[in-house]
């Protein structure tokens, strides 16, 4: 984690999530590390990694199965790509003109 970049650390946290999806290293239907998991991993607190998780579940690129955990969704990678596009055409692409 990059303390001092100006995005927020949840949206790093996010970010490195939808980069292990679209790498294949975690596939649709993958179950997650639990917030909890991920928290002592990456050295954060566990509200941040929950805020992160939540940001993805708005978004649809992961489901959360009470009692059992947290998923990739099936089709999560179509989705980030999708997001990706439009992060594009809505900010780099002005720039270009």
């Amino acid at each position: 984690m990059e303390f001092s970049q100006p995005k927020g650390i949840y949206q790093q946290i996010a970010d490195q999530i939808r980069d292990r999806i679209l790498d294949g290293e975690w596939h649709g239907g993958a179950r997650i590390p639990s917030v909890r998991e991920l928290a002592t991993g990456i050295g954060v607190n566990p509200n941040t990694v929950n805020k992160s998780y939540q940001a993805l579940l708005d978004r649809e690129i992961i489901e959360n199965q009470r009692g059992i955990g947290y998923f990739v969704a099936l089709d999560a990678k179509q989705k980030i790509l999708d997001e990706m596009k439009t992060e594009f055409v809505r900010d780099e692409l002005p720039r270009v003109f």
